[in-house]
């Protein structure tokens, strides 16, 4: 997270709004929270160009959560969604919208163990909507391009939610766990098209039902109120720097920097299609387990951690969220570098 949105929070949780109390203490029905919610919702609105065809939500669950509640609140029993598989998560999202109503996955790059986006495919006219999603952390894809269709989009992106403008008309509903780009663990952001609600005959519990929701602001029972302030002060910091687009200049940047590392460096090799690199996740291996080892420790020794990639790719994966400065990607780079010169 931004280091000065960090500062700011540890001074809510001291003193918040100057009302002598922690933000962790006050009422989350306090004309102080109501204040927080309604700027964290209207942020949403202009960091993405939300309007007001579209309901703003505060939840929790996780994007686990909404791999279930999407399909539970608008895929009716013998409906159709189609679906694209192009990495674990959207794998899990198939899993669980099987549950409400017909699935048929369109594509899956899951034989080639989504080292790329799946491309070559029609989406029907008659499908509910097409979820698809946006960037694949473990695998380091990203869409760079949607669809051409009418559908309209279900979208995971909860991990490179606001670091690029997006078009919000192709979307029915977005939805996005904010600990990547939007805050700290403990809310998940959706963003859903109103007219897409109470279209199902199925008796909805009002826990996951986003019209109760939406009808009280996201406070129908106690929220994650920590976790939504920390979101309202981190799209303060996007809106301060640039909002999305200058997000997508500084990621393209640092993306365009460690890729032309990964390439040029003979030690290194990335590990996914190029036209669907993803400029929030990097993975790439080392040529070598000696390269690997001596990699790893120069990591550790110059404070770089979490470089190691998941276990069903193996290498390496860097992180490039929005809060990740040039600098920290130039001392990778440097590392990458060291370890070059250090084999002649």
């Amino acid at each position: 997270m931004p280091r000065s949105v960090i500062e700011e929070a540890t001074q809510g949780m001291l003193d918040f709004s100057g009302m002598g109390l922690s933000i962790l203490e006050i009422s989350h029905r306090s004309a102080e929270f109501t204040a927080v919610v309604e700027e964290a919702m209207q942020l949403v609105r202009d960091l993405l160009d939300v309007s007001a065809d579209y309901e703003v939500l505060f939840l929790t669950g996780g994007a686990s959560m909404q791999f279930a509640m999407a399909p539970m609140n608008l895929l009716d029993s013998a409906e159709t969604a189609a679906y694209v598989d192009s990495g674990t998560w959207s794998n899990k999202a198939i899993k669980e919208a099987k549950n409400f109503g017909n699935v048929r996955v369109l594509a899956s790059s899951k034989e080639q163990n989504y080292t790329f986006i799946p491309k070559d495919y029609e989406v029907p006219t008659d499908m509910k909507y097409l979820h698809l999603t946006s960037n694949n952390t473990i695998f380091g894809t990203q869409y760079h391009w949607w669809p051409e269709t009418d559908v309209p989009f279900v979208c995971d992106m909860s991990s490179d939610i606001f670091s690029r403008p997006v078009d919000m008309n192709r979307f029915g509903l977005i939805y996005a766990g904010a600990q990547k780009n939007a805050g700290a663990a403990g809310v998940t952001l959706v963003v859903v098209r109103k007219d897409m609600l109470g279209k199902v005959s199925r008796t909805l519990p009002s826990m996951l039902d986003y019209r109760v929701f939406a009808a009280e602001n996201s406070l129908y029972n106690t929220p994650p109120v920590f976790a939504i302030y920390i979101m309202m002060l981190t799209m303060r910091w996007v809106k301060a720097n640039g909002g999305v687009k200058g997000m997508a200049e500084r990621n393209e940047e640092k993306a365009q920097l460690l890729y032309n590392e990964i390439d040029t460096n003979p030690f290194f090799t990335g590990t996914t299609a190029v036209e669907d690199r993803s400029r929030m996740n990097a993975t790439f291996l080392a040529t070598g387990t000696a390269i690997e080892q001596s990699f790893l420790e120069s990591c550790k020794a110059t404070g770089i951690v979490e470089i190691k990639g998941h276990r069903s790719v193996g290498g390496f994966r860097a992180s490039m969220y929005n809060a990740m400065d040039l600098e920290g990607v130039n001392v990778l780079v440097e590392v990458m570098r060291d370890v070059a010169r250090s084999q002649g």
